[in-house]
């Protein structure tokens, strides 16, 4: 039997959700799933989009030109079905990353003692004792992270924010901050089967695949997780880096190390790196 084309337009997300919504037997058996990954542009070809018949998408603005959610629909078959996903995103556990170009898992304010010249003990022992409560506005940087992960799920009929809000305190829900654990890709997945009308995925499967994105785990500095009462975030939790256990210490003098020695693929350090 053939089965219907179904596009996935997301980002490093995608590819556990697909895995999760394979768990369902029905949607296994009615499509074939191509993914496709926005972040990197990867352009999405005519001849799938003229027989697509689900196109499962993270919204991405008019900015994105040819790429944008809006522009890729009108390419579709007059039928087809088109669901936004969520795209989530979460800065709370790590109120100084930064995106910034140039370096993996960027910290703000690690650069800055960095940047400013001081030896390596100094910008260490600065850094590990560093409150960063006293330094910054933590629950108001939470509140605007929050705010903006809802303005995120206004795009999607899949609500994922009740979710965080309930438990972003008592079980680490992100490894990074657009890596989500089991928790909420299990969530994601179900409400996308739900939106279809599809059964609940088999448990046993989904379970089986545990979490998503299990190779690294970015620290949380101690000091925000005493702030905020995180038991799962201490300065003794023991991090999950490229096939090593890592402590926040460890984690810092890796960083501090790269930093002043011009690395610039921290990533590929890292996975060298001592525990």
């Amino acid at each position: 039997m053939n089965r219907e084309l179904c596009l996935v337009h997301a980002n490093c997300q995608g590819e556990p959700l697909l895995e999760r919504l394979n768990c369902c037997p029905a949607f296994r058996e009615r499509y074939e799933c191509r993914l496709y990954t926005n972040y990197v542009r990867e352009p999405v070809p005519a001849a799938d989009l003229a027989r697509c018949s689900l196109f499962l998408y993270q919204h991405l603005g008019p900015d994105w030109g040819e790429l944008a959610s809006a522009s890729l629909m009108t390419k579709l078959p007059d039928g087809a079905r088109t669901l936004c996903i969520p795209n989530m995103f979460f800065k709370g556990y790590w109120p100084t990353w930064s995106g910034r170009a140039g370096f993996n898992y960027r910290c703000e304010l690690l650069d800055g003692y960095i940047d400013a010249g001081l030896s390596t003990d100094e910008v260490i022992l600065l850094y590990l004792r560093a409150d960063l409560a006293a330094k910054l506005g933590l629950n108001a940087l939470m509140q605007a992270t929050l705010q903006r992960e809802r303005e995120r799920e206004a795009h999607t009929p899949i609500k994922y924010m009740p979710l965080i809000e309930e438990r972003y305190g008592q079980e680490s829900l992100f490894n990074t901050v657009n890596h989500p654990g089991a928790t909420l890709m299990d969530h994601a997945a179900r409400g996308v089967l739900r939106e279809l009308g599809l059964p609940e995925p088999d448990a046993v499967d989904m379970s089986a695949l545990g979490e998503p994105f299990p190779e690294f785990e970015l620290p949380i500095h101690p000091s925000v997780a005493a702030f905020f009462g995180w038991h799962f975030a201490g300065p003794d939790r023991r991090y999950e880096v490229y096939g090593r256990k890592m402590s926040f210490a460890a984690w810092t003098a890796n960083y501090v190390h790269a930093r002043q020695h011009g690395v610039t693929d921290f990533i590929g350090f890292l996975q060298g790196a001592e525990g």
